[in-house]
């Protein structure tokens, strides 16, 4: 079994995804074999002690992208993005509160 921390790479911090946290919704990079049901079990593992409780998980596999780095060529990485949409009488996750 996999550990939360292996599935949970790291959180997205980006102006869009700062703008949905209002609705509740948080934007994580996890894992590329991560399952949905993996991502909302290590959600809940994770931030247990604020009391989380997932409701539902999108997820979407980022393309590689070309970049350019003078007059060398090459791709960024491939990657999964999971949303992670919270119920409604659930708490916020302090650390994105932090962010704002």
């Amino acid at each position: 079994m996999k550990l939360a921390q292996d599935i949970i790479i790291k959180p997205i911090i980006t102006e869009a995804s700062m703008t949905r946290i209002a609705d509740k919704k948080y934007t994580f990079k996890v894992a590329k074999d991560a399952t949905k049901s993996e991502i909302k079990a290590a959600v809940e593992e994770i931030f247990k002690k604020d009391g989380i409780k997932v409701e539902t998980v999108n997820t979407l596999n980022m393309k590689k992208k070309p970049k350019r780095l003078g007059v060398h060529m090459g791709y960024s990485g491939e990657w999964k993005k999971a949303i992670v949409t919270l119920t409604a009488d659930s708490k916020t996750i302090e650390f994105f509160d932090g962010m704002m």
